[in-house]
């Protein structure tokens, strides 16, 4: 296996994260295929960006910097991408260590050079030890996790998830970065979906670029006590659909939708009928993830709607912007 060179993007925001920021840095020190670099990107947050530089002041593999762009996850990640130095760039999540083999199982894939991105498996760690009966394993994406439906091995799909990614350099100067006012902003209405929106723009640039998922690249990512609930759960589906909206207003509807309609005639109909069957076998959580499956739906339907009549009156905007930086 030849190693590409890959530098880690963390993008952070909040000292209420700082142990699992360490951990996250330390996931990535820990790995059997060598990071070239770790950045650390700080969404406007200068107290949190002292505290860091001071941390990793004398660690030449670590580099701490501001976001250049504006408040969200979006431009954290650009500013990473234009700062970095690797031809891969690889991006973790500041609540989410990676397994050991995790930028191995990356590299492995861009060994093939129409591959333009490398997703992976995120595991979650729900904090009360267990998942809620009554939340189905087809709606992990809602607490940023590889959910049910999605295939397994290494595979090609039409987009990476963003908490767990890696794309070429390339990909990026020849589509551009993500586009902001797409995707989270702190702890704000939790939206999503810029990496779908990249993608899939990526994909149109370069008809030839081949998307993966490998199953192999491994991360754990930390669900806290209050995305357990299922008022969370409302709120990010139904956030999802907004997200969806300007997905299909930037992408068109039969692109950004492609992946959803599978999912929505085939996986979730499966997933009710699972519930179904376990609350006939009298099986803890059955109807409820049954119920919770339906709701989903509907709620993320509504935001779809909401986020359409918003898109046409011109109330929600965002912009992708060229990545500059030094080239490796």
């Amino acid at each position: 296996m030849r190693d590409p060179g890959i530098s880690v993007v963390i993008c952070v925001y909040t000292e209420d994260r700082w142990e699992d920021i360490l951990a996250a840095v330390s996931s990535v020190r820990a790995q059997s295929c060598p990071a070239l670099e770790t950045l650390l990107v700080v969404d406007h947050n200068a107290t949190l960006l002292e505290r860091l530089a001071r941390e990793y002041g004398t660690d030449a593999a670590v580099r701490v910097l501001a976001n250049a762009g504006p408040r969200g996850l979006s431009a954290g990640r650009n500013t990473g991408i234009a700062a970095s130095h690797g031809k891969v760039i690889a991006f973790l999540d500041d609540d989410a260590v990676a397994e050991r083999d995790w930028l191995r199982s990356f590299a492995e894939g861009y060994a093939d050079p129409r591959v333009m991105a490398v997703g992976g498996r995120t595991v979650p760690v729900w904090a009360s030890g267990r998942r809620p009966a009554w939340f189905p394993e087809e709606f992990d994406w809602v607490v940023g996790c590889t959910y049910r439906g999605l295939p397994p091995g290494r595979v090609r799909v039409r987009n990476v998830l963003g908490g767990n990614a890696s794309f070429r350099r390339t990909a990026f100067e020849a589509a551009g970065g993500f586009a902001t006012g797409i995707g989270r902003d702190g702890d704000r209405r939790p939206l999503g979906c810029e990496e779908t929106e990249l993608c899939i723009r990526l994909t149109r640039v370069r008809p030839d670029a081949l998307l993966l998922i490998d199953d192999r690249a491994v991360i754990h990512h930390r669900v806290p006590g209050p995305r357990e609930r299922f008022a969370y759960f409302r709120t990010r589906t139904y956030a999802e659909g907004l997200s969806k909206a300007l997905v299909a207003r930037s992408v068109g509807a039969a692109k950004g939708l492609e992946s959803e309609r599978r999912y929505t005639t085939r996986v979730l109909p499966a997933g009710v009928a699972r519930g179904l069957r376990d609350a006939l076998l009298a099986r803890r959580g059955g109807a409820g993830r049954a119920g919770a499956i339906v709701a989903g739906v509907l709620t993320a339907a509504s935001g779809y709607v909401v986020g359409r009549v918003r898109a046409r009156r011109g109330g929600t905007t965002f912009s992708v912007v060229r990545i500059e930086g030094e080239r490796p």
